[in-house]
């Protein structure tokens, strides 16, 4: 393909993009096809010669679009809201235009430098301490590609600095702290590097949230057996329910366990923090004062395309000096003289992706004003929903509202009590119904051993409409559900 042929596939490609986006409220959410839809449709093989650009293109439309799921479809309420903003896409094709694999200042100066940037103006965004930014010259941020990888990489710093603290520690002793309710990346982490993972308990009537007691306990009892707890992974906006891990309190315990290492996983919540009303509830003060890293994920509920996880550290020192391996062939003036940062040792790989770009277009179009429109407008759609939910006599809200995240399950009236296993049996039933639809996209979850389903707001198409129509299509849903239950124990019975 040439230039002039680029060009013209290019108009094409764009065309195509708006006309998807135009028809994408008339989608359905979920993709009719079967596993294996797409084995028996292309060649076994690649092509002997090349072919012509315009077939392949048109087979894009013909075979991959209709195995999509569309999570920016306005009635998209699984998992949690995944970014896709026309300013991002366009950075993404500038950016991959020109290829740079930015793994130091010299490999492409504006790469660094434009990333240094970005970062602070995200924290800046989401008012994050000075003592996180690039420009402090002790801490700073870094673009990801996921928030595992952030705890991933949070964790390999805390662990090294504990090992260089501690000498003679030995790797089956030291311990990574989650909760039942924090993101399997904690869990995964302790796989990778093989190391202990405990996962302390957290409880209902806490709304799911760790206590400074269940935490002081839990270092108290193994440091009497011999464990060294280096990192613990507090969360804001668990994936189950939204909870927010009590901050407050888990500071007091870390004042006492300074050796302690405290990564705050925001990958969902932490852009709400773009909206000063909410920096309270999510303990943001507490994040400031004593966390050691932060991580939030824009390519989430924040308007810049995957990938584009953002981790924050207080002192970039424990990143470099456990990721910095740096041959001959990787020496640089500007290295040596650290006059600028070489990002190849904030992460594990070397290689980067240009992502600085698509957030400069993305905050530069939108702004601080429209950035916080986007997520009030998410949250006073999910406060639409509760208030429905509020109505109905079947569905009930599980735990508190977490900004765009409600959490219920059914919950029908009845004369006798209820067990927990026949109302789970109940909301199987009901999820298993709502997800043979293919107009409305919802997830499941278990809140220690109650079984519930998910409802996340976010997708920027989304209305007061779209609101609606789904809380009617989950009341019709529940109804049928309800009766096929009643009828079920009323044969059990006779």
């Amino acid at each position: 393909m040439d230039i002039e042929q680029f060009r013209k596939a290019g108009y094409q490609a764009i065309d195509r993009i708006c006309d998807y986006h135009y028809s994408l409220r008339n989608k359905p959410v979920v993709a009719k096809v079967q596993p294996g839809y797409l084995k028996p449709l292309v060649p076994s093989a690649p092509p002997e010669t090349g072919e012509d650009f315009q077939t392949i293109a048109d087979d894009y439309q013909r075979l991959i679009v209709p195995g999509l799921t569309h999570w920016q479809h306005p009635s998209f309420f699984a998992y949690f809201p995944t970014a896709c903003t026309f300013e991002g896409v366009l950075g993404d094709l500038y950016s991959s235009s020109v290829s740079n694999p930015g793994f130091n200042w010299a490999s492409s100066p504006a790469c660094s430098e434009l990333e240094v940037i970005v970062m602070d103006w995200a924290a800046k965004l989401l008012g994050l301490a000075p003592s996180f930014m690039n420009e402090s010259g002790i801490g700073g941020g870094a673009i990801q590609s996921s928030a595992s990888d952030s705890a991933m990489i949070a964790i390999v710093a805390a662990r090294a600095s504990y090992q260089r603290e501690y000498p003679d520690t030995k790797l089956e002793e030291l311990v990574i702290y989650t909760t039942s309710q924090t993101h399997s990346l904690g869990v995964k982490a302790g796989m990778v590097l093989g190391l202990s993972v405990r996962i302390l308990d957290v409880k209902f009537e806490d709304n799911y949230s760790l206590r400074g007691d269940t935490l002081r306990s839990a270092l108290e009892e193994d440091a009497k057996s011999g464990k060294k707890p280096f990192v613990l992974i507090a969360t804001v906006g668990t994936t189950s329910s939204g909870a927010i891990d009590n901050l407050p309190e888990i500071r007091q315990v870390a004042k006492d366990h300074p050796y302690l290492r405290v990564h705050v996983d925001a990958a969902w919540a932490g852009v709400a923090f773009s909206c000063p009303e909410y920096r309270e509830i999510g303990y943001l003060d507490e994040i400031n004062e004593f966390a050691d890293s932060f991580c939030t994920n824009f390519h989430k509920w924040g308007l810049i395309n995957f990938d584009a996880s953002t981790l924050w550290v207080k002192n970039r020192k424990f990143l470099t000096e456990a990721l910095d391996i740096t041959p001959p062939f990787l020496r640089t003036k500007q290295g040596d003289a650290d006059t600028a940062i070489d990002y190849r040792n904030w992460h594990l790989g070397l290689g980067r992706r240009f992502r600085s770009l698509k957030f400069w277009f993305v905050l530069r179009s939108f702004g601080v004003q429209g950035f916080q429109q986007h997520i009030r407008k998410s949250i006073g759609l999910n406060d639409l929903f509760v208030s429905l939910v509020k109505q109905s006599d079947i569905v009930k809200i599980v735990t508190p509202p977490s900004f765009g995240l409600t959490v219920f399950r059914l919950d029908p009236p009845s004369q006798q009590k209820q067990t927990t296993e026949s109302l789970n049996i109940l909301n199987t039933t009901f999820f298993s119904r709502i997800s043979a639809r293919d107009d409305i996209y919802l997830t499941q979850t278990r809140l220690n051993g109650v079984v519930c389903v998910r409802f996340a707001v976010g997708a920027v198409l989304t209305s007061e409409r779209d609101i609606r129509n789904a809380f009617s299509t989950i009341s019709n849903e529940a109804t049928w559900a309800v009766d096929a239950w009643n009828e079920q124990s009323k044969r059990s019975v006779t």
